[in-house]
Formats: C-alpha cells, sequence, structure tokens
C-alpha cells in the first residue's frame, strides 16, 4: 500500500527526530522480527499454560523457549542467566551484531551509548541459588553465581557493552513496566546533549519466582489467558522477551543512506516522548488516569503534534480491572472523538520491563506494513470503556502511533513514532 500523508494541513520538520535505524526482537510469539509480524498478522498467540520450572500457579505465560539452550561466549560465561540468555538470543536475529559493528566503525566505541530497561534483571540466578543444597546445607552459594553479573540491574547494560566491546555512556532504567520505554527518552537526551552520537535502546526481564508470585499475590494475575478490555477481564498473564533498537539522528543530506540502515521499507523515527511520576500508589494507577494523561500530553508537545495527527494508541493495556479503566479516561480526555487503540499484551503476555521496547517495535511495524491489529483474546469489549477498542485488525494507512508503558509507582511514559522526519 502507498503511503498517503494525511498530516498535508502543516509542514514540520522536527529536528530533534532520531531514526530507528534497525531493531531486533524475540518473544513468545516468536524470534526476530520476521515471526513476530506473522504472529500478529496471523493473530496467533504466545501465551501457553504455566509450565515454568515448579511454579505452581494456574496462569497462562508467555514463555521464549529457546532461551534454556542458550550459551553465552565463553568470556562472558559469568553473565550466564536466563535474562542475559534472552539478550543474547535477541541479539542473534535481524543481522542486528553486524549493524552494531558498523555503527561502532561510523562512530567509535566511545560515542555509542547504551540505554536498557529492565524490571528483574536476573533474579532467577539468586532465587534458584538460594534453593540449592549447597547453600541449604553450607550457607555457601554455589560458585556458578555472580551477583554482578547475573542479578545487578546493570548487568544487562554490562553485558551488552562487553559483547560489543563499546566504551560509550551506559545506563539501565528500572522503572516497573515503563522502564524500556523511558530509555528512549533517556537516549534522546544524551544524544541532544552531545554525550554520544548514537544509542542501543531496548529492554530485556525474563520469568522468575518473584514476578510470578509477586504478581499473584497482588491479586493481578489471570487463570487464563490475559483480555485487555475485556468486561470480564481477570487481570494479566506474564511474559519475557528482549528488544534492542539503534536509536541515531537521521542523514538529511542521505535519504538513500537511511533507507539503507533500515532494516524495514519505511523509516520510522521517535518524534517525541513524554513522562511523568504521579506517585498515586505503590502498585496502583490514578484512577483518573492523571499520570498518563500528563505522560501523552508531554509527548505530543515534544513531538510538535496535536491529538487529531495520532492515527493509532498502542495501549499498556495489561487486562487489569483498574488498569484499562484509567487508560481509557485518559485517552478520553486527550481525544476529541474515540480513537482507534489496542492492546499487544494477549499475544506476548505483560513482558514488564521489556514492554515499552517491543510495544515500540510493534508500533513500527504498524507504520512500516499498516496495519492495526486487534486485541487479541478479547471477546467483548467492556461497555464501560469509551475509545475504539479494535476487535478487528485493520489494514489502512498508519503514519503516527502514540505507545503507552505505565509502570508501578506512577512511572509513566508514551512515545510517539511516526514516519515523517
Amino acid at each position: 500500500m502507498t503511503k498517503q500523508n494525511h498530516n498535508q494541513k502543516k509542514t514540520r520538520t522536527n529536528s530533534a527526530a532520531l531514526l530507528l535505524s534497525h531493531f531486533t526482537l524475540t518473544t513468545a510469539i516468536g524470534c526476530g522480527i520476521k515471526e513476530n509480524l506473522e504472529a500478529l498478522k496471523n493473530e496467533t498467540t504466545g501465551l501457553r499454560s504455566n509450565d515454568f520450572l515448579d511454579v505452581d500457579l494456574e496462569t497462562y505465560i508467555g514463555r521464549v523457549s529457546a532461551i534454556e539452550e542458550q550459551q553465552l561466549p565463553a568470556a562472558l560465561s559469568d553473565y550466564q542467566c536466563r535474562n542475559n540468555q534472552l539478550a543474547y538470543l535477541a541479539l542473534q536475529q535481524d543481522d542486528f551484531n553486524s549493524v552494531i559493528e558498523q555503527a561502532k566503525n561510523r562512530y567509535g566505541a566511545h560515542r555509542l551509548g547504551i540505554f536498557l530497561g529492565t524490571s528483574t534483571s536476573g533474579i532467577l540466578s539468586s532465587e534458584l541459588a538460594y534453593q540449592t543444597e549447597s547453600f541449604r546445607s553450607t550457607g555457601q552459594l554455589p560458585d556458578t553465581f555472580h551477583f554482578r553479573e547475573q542479578h545487578n540491574s546493570f548487568s544487562i547494560a554490562e553485558f551488552v557493552r562487553n559483547l560489543y566491546q563499546l566504551k560509550g555512556p551506559a545506563q539501565v532504567v528500572s522503572t516497573a513496566c515503563s522502564s524500556s520505554a523511558k530509555v528512549f527518552a533517556c537516549a534522546a537526551r544524551y544524544i541532544e546533549l552531545g554525550l554520544c552520537d548514537a544509542a542501543i535502546v531496548g529492554g530485556v526481564d525474563s520469568l522468575c519466582l518473584t514476578t510470578l508470585y509477586g504478581f499473584n499475590s497482588l491479586e493481578l494475575v489471570a487463570k487464563e489467558v490475559c483480555r485487555p478490555a475485556d468486561e470480564n477481564r481477570q487481570g494479566l498473564s506474564i511474559g519475557e522477551a528482549a528488544a534492542f533498537i539503534l536509536l541515531e539522528k537521521p542523514d538529511p543530506l542521505s535519504a538513500q543512506s537511511t533507507k539503507d540502515r533500515s532494516n524495514q521499507q519505511t523509516p520510522v523515527y521517535l518524534q517525541g516522548y513524554g513522562e511523568s511520576s504521579d506517585a498515586y500508589h505503590m502498585s496502583s494507577p490514578h484512577p483518573e488516569g492523571l499520570g498518563a494523561l500528563q505522560a501523552m500530553q508531554e509527548a505530543l508537545q515534544s513531538a510538535d503534534l496535536t491529538a487529531s495527527d495520532i492515527d493509532y494508541v498502542n495501549l499498556h493495556g495489561t487486562a487489569t480491572a483498574m488498569n484499562d479503566q484509567m487508560e481509557d479516561k485518559a485517552l478520553a480526555q486527550l481525544f476529541s472523538k474515540p480513537i482507534s487503540c489496542s492492546s499487544t499484551k494477549g499475544w506476548t503476555g505483560h513482558t514488564l520491563g521489556a514492554s515499552g521496547a517491543v510495544e515500540a517495535i510493534y508500533s513500527a511495524l504498524c507504520i512500516q506494513y499498516n496495519f492495526m491489529p486487534k486485541s487479541l483474546n478479547t471477546l467483548c469489549v467492556d461497555p464501560a470503556l469509551t475509545q475504539n477498542i479494535l476487535d478487528q485488525t485493520q489494514y489502512s494507512t498508519v503514519n503516527t502511533v502514540a505507545s503507552n508503558s505505565f509502570g508501578f509507582g506512577g512511572n509513566n511514559c508514551c512515545l510517539i513514532l511516526g514516519e515523517q522526519v
């Protein structure tokens, strides 16, 4: 389908826009862009009945099966944990390694930053280490347990930094479910300040006991597959994923160079971002969505856009009663008429600290392939919700997408992605 620009009412050049020049992701629906895109279009879920370790919970999870067999390079063996194994698996997809090597040659190892989000990092390694017979009998943790390289929140950035032998700024954001959306904002600020020329942004979160039992203790985990925006939604399904994007300034002198560095058909740009922290409650969102609304308003302002410029909203859409309701209220305050929107968590589950980056890539795919996915597993849209929750996948021109990520403690982020620089 040929792109048609419906924003001809004004000519805009956003000098702060950054190109998502290459990206890759691995989720429960597939390893790499091709498998994820096919699953989205074929409406194939990655959720399965819980079979993770000996976790005794009746629920569905978005598990990546290939992680357990993934071995890290020998020089980085101390980093061997589920989270870093998942990251390494994702980095082998979509020719991402060679793209980063090219970027390193282009900018220099000290000018390429790393900004990644995670919620629990490699905490599973600690959980399992404290269950070993050796610890129970002697109080000694196994020799294979390395806190810094595995459990530590910075582990994932240090692992990627050492893997590519980079020397630029490196940072990990851990603000629960908004973590890997907020890294786009962090990277944009670093690039704007001249502290780096380009950045690897993304997020990695893997299944562990803390999140499965923890969310269950909050009575937020559904026994069935999650059903975002459904009138009978029972809660979320926990998933795991890794997503990475090379974020860099577009080259205004060479459109062909931009196309050559993009791994898909249409270049997609980070046009703006908005962040807020309403701190309403440790684990519950503000019931009127005030923090969510503020993040979306600031994202539009950052992108020099209005609400009418948005074609589609990728919802945070966790399928919990309060979250879906408050997000709908926030959207109703922002848009003068119902906006087309949906949640993609019916495919992957809620991937927590990775969800912002995963859904940013899904948003980019919507722009590149002109479609808006339905809210998978949603059987009957809650009549109390006011927005246009898609119950069927729609194929039409998509120029601009807002992607929402809202975390515990009121840590909110909205990204604006579009095809226009």
